[in-house]
């Protein structure tokens, strides 16, 4: 029999994981990658404000998460009930109780949609808000917003105390590529930060940052002989590609040699209690490693979810990220298997964001690519061989939640309808929820920035803030 197994973003070497040292021993032909010197009155972007961006790759279930339909026939609406939360007429899964009792400090977003069902084409839309060139494959044709983000936040000075201004944390080996965050016609200079591997581990350690006393002296022996080398041909250098090189290079000292930006990254600094109401696995470590990271300066932290304990046994039935299909899962069984540890790490990082006074200047959003079919499929799983129920790829509708920001919290924004198909009320796609993120951080979203061609690309196309997430003042 022939197999459908979905595996969902597909792993591969990305030529975009380069570290700090690296920066700082960029040749000839790497620094004509880097954009020239920017004209004077460049836009000035908010610099108090932040976004932390949890990925759920592989699609989440949004019947069985937050647009549970339990008056709908058996076939749609699983086996999971819904509970109420702090908020009148808010319901979510019994699954996840955490967040149930915070519900005032989100909102649920339950109309975004689009026409990319594939995780290529999924992850494209979504993460770059453009339409993409093709329905497939995840290397960027348009810019992420994470380059995006890092272009607009770098124009006018370098990084804030060493600190990068934006950061991707991710499991080992599963690189910018896997999941379209590639920075396409903006060029390698601007891509995030990249850590990876698992922050529960106890063997974990950020790669590329802190060195030596002794190499710290040799690097700025080095950026000294540079620096007599570029004034040397200043004048010859009409470009401002020396410049954007100086710049450049003196921000990978920086972070390389920050003790801000190391005690950032360094989550062991937390009190157990701390740790551990995050829980101690992949999800909740790197929410907490974002919220340290934002209460340092950082701007922009996308944090990918998928195994939330990678590198230990995964029960047959369920699947390494959210794609729930039959062949590679029982939906249900994967379900109470992935779902206590998002809860957990969820519900953490609400309260923590709120209690450390971080929620009005750092937005949250949690979300995945796409949501999964409405009406429940069986097939014979491909790891087990027992027939099992599960839910396919589903862009037309889906779910997330956002907080923070400021925002009037305990909503719910949009509606499907009564089978969880598509929406009915308040229908959005996902370049409404950049819109907002843009103006939050203050960037205006109408910019344009050259492709390839030389021809002035927008950063997004189209899409409008959602006036339900903005600031009460603004609205």
């Amino acid at each position: 029999m022939k197999s459908n197994f979905c595996p969902g973003p597909i792993s591969r070497r990305s030529f975009l994981q380069f570290g700090g040292l690296s920066m700082l021993g960029m040749n000839l032909a790497d620094s004509l990658r880097v954009q020239a010197a920017q004209p004077a009155g460049l836009p000035q972007v908010s610099s108090d404000t932040s976004v932390i961006f949890i990925w759920l790759p592989g699609g989440p279930p949004h019947m069985e998460t937050y647009d549970m339909k339990p008056d709908a026939p058996v076939e749609y609406r699983g086996i999971f009930r819904p509970i109420k939360t702090n908020v009148s007429g808010m319901e979510i899964c019994e699954l996840l109780p955490l967040q149930a009792k915070i519900a005032d400090k989100f909102n649920i977003i339950r109309s975004v949609s689009h026409d990319f069902s594939d995780h290529g084409g999924g992850h494209k839309r979504f993460l770059t808000g453009r339409i993409p060139a093709t329905p497939v494959g995840t290397v960027n044709d348009a810019p992420a917003v994470t380059s995006v983000i890092f272009k607009c936040l770098t124009e006018n000075g370098g990084f804030k105390e060493g600190m990068p201004p934006v950061v991707f944390g991710a499991d080992a080996g599963r690189g910018l590529d896997v999941f379209a965050n590639g920075p396409a016609y903006l060029g390698g200079a601007n891509t995030p930060f990249i850590v990876s591997g698992d922050p529960s581990d106890k063997s974990f350690k950020v790669q590329n940052l802190g060195i030596s006393r002794e190499m710290e002296t040799r690097l700025e022996d080095r950026m000294a002989l540079r620096r007599g080398l570029d004034n040397f041909r200043r004048d010859m250098d009409q470009s401002g590609v020396l410049q954007a090189m100086d710049s450049f290079n003196q921000n990978a000292y920086q972070m390389l040699t920050s003790e801000k930006v190391r005690n950032a990254f360094d989550i062991s600094q937390e009190p157990p209690r701390v740790r551990e109401r995050y829980g101690m696995h992949a999800y909740g470590q790197r929410g907490l490693m974002a919220r340290r990271l934002v209460e340092a300066g950082c701007r922009f932290v996308e944090m990918v979810w998928e195994n939330p304990f990678p590198g230990k046994p995964q029960p047959a039935d369920c699947v390494y990220n959210w794609d729930s299909h039959a062949v590679n899962c029982n939906i249900f069984n994967d379900a109470r298997w992935r779902f206590p540890a998002y809860d957990q790490a969820v519900s953490a990082l609400i309260e923590d964001l709120y209690a450390r006074g971080l929620d009005r200047r750092t937005l949250l959003v949690v979300t995945g690519e796409f949501g999964r079919t409405p009406k429940i499929s069986t097939e014979v799983g491909t790891a087990n061989k027992i027939t099992q129920p599960g839910r396919d790829h589903w862009s037309k509708a889906m779910s997330m939640i956002v907080s923070g920001g400021g925002m009037r919290t305990g909503q719910i924004i949009g509606a499907t309808n009564s089978r969880g198909e598509y929406p009915v009320e308040r229908p959005l796609t996902p370049n409404d929820l950049w819109a907002t993120v843009y103006q939050h951080l203050g960037i205006d979203s109408s910019r344009s920035f050259l492709d390839h061609q030389g021809r002035p690309m927008p950063i997004l196309p189209f899409g409008e803030s959602i006036d339900e997430l903005l600031p009460a003042k603004s609205v």
